[in-house]
């Protein structure tokens, strides 16, 4: 019941205009910064790890900024799930196609880093090229309904379960369906090796690198940036990697979170903070995100 009366919520919104949606999504992320105790901590352990030298109240600045860029890109979702292609594309400019176009029917991965936006650029894409994506079935039934229906709206997306493995998404890429894969999050020790991420250990997945060998795909970045207001978004498309991948998967891992990071310094509020991205530990290492008895929310 709760679930569809947040769609609902969403539904209702999507006809606001851009700006009026984003000022409802930006208070909504101020509210939920003050409400949200346990992603909040996990906002607090993820900048205190990747930036250590930086002041406490700078870093705790940084996080009520993500806070309304994230809740603002929640409420502008339901433009992807209702709104008109028009609509879509008007809200979400694309820079660098020419990056993609000359690589169509050819074995592409397309790298997209989780950014607030990168929901509003995936719904872009999709109104006019065709692409597949790796998913996490929802709990929640209603939930796994809208979401996967929101995502391929327009018939232009295949989605793989990611429980199901990689090998679909391979197929896929070697027939050459661009793979929109988000390599940055923590998966687990058995898919990840430890290396660094800002000033922290984080497990990474090398499946960025695994699939560009194994299918020979060209890989090109995806990056999206969220405007004040009216704007919009933009999602850059950036040329392919070069002399990627190496010979060394651990080499090419670190060479992708190296991209991320210098991404992330030109947008830092916008990057998903919210996530448990140093949950894996290195053996003998504590929890990070475990609260200290007594501890500050």
């Amino acid at each position: 019941m709760l679930t569809r009366l947040a769609f609902g919520v969403l539904w209702l919104f999507h006809f606001l205009p851009l700006g009026a949606l984003a000022a409802v999504g930006n208070f909504a992320g101020s509210v939920g910064y003050r409400l949200a105790r346990a992603r909040r901590h996990v906002g607090r352990v993820n900048l205190a790890l990747c930036f250590p030298d930086m002041p406490a109240r700078e870093r705790e600045q940084l996080l009520k900024r993500h806070f309304r860029a994230f809740g603002r890109s929640v409420f502008e979702r339901g433009v992807t799930f209702w709104g008109s292609k028009k609509r879509i594309r008007d809200t979400v400019r694309v820079e660098g196609i020419e990056n993609y176009l000359p690589l169509r029917g050819e074995p592409v991965i397309i790298f997209a880093p989780h950014f607030v936006g990168i929901d509003m650029a995936a719904a872009r894409l999709a109104t006019e090229y065709r692409a597949c994506a790796m998913y996490a079935r929802q709990s929640n039934r209603v939930a796994d309904e809208m979401l996967a229906r929101g995502r391929n709206r327009f018939g232009n997306v295949v989605l793989f379960p990611r429980d199901e493995g990689l090998l679909p998404a391979l197929r896929a890429v070697k027939e050459g369906l661009p793979f929109l894969y988000l390599p940055d999050m923590d998966l687990g020790a058995p898919h990840s090796i430890f290396i660094p991420f800002f000033a922290g250990t984080a497990a990474t997945t090398t499946g960025l690198s695994v699939i560009a060998r194994v299918t020979r795909a060209k890989v090109l970045p995806f990056i999206v940036e969220q405007f004040p207001g009216s704007q919009g978004y933009v999602v850059r498309i950036h040329p392919p990697l070069e002399d990627f991948p190496s010979a060394s998967a651990e080499a090419d891992t670190r060479r992708m979170n190296a991209y991320i990071e210098a991404r992330i310094l030109e947008m830092p509020e916008q990057y998903h903070w919210l996530h448990k991205r140093f949950k894996t530990r290195p053996p003998g290492e504590m929890d990070v995100y475990a609260r200290k008895s007594g501890g500050a929310a």
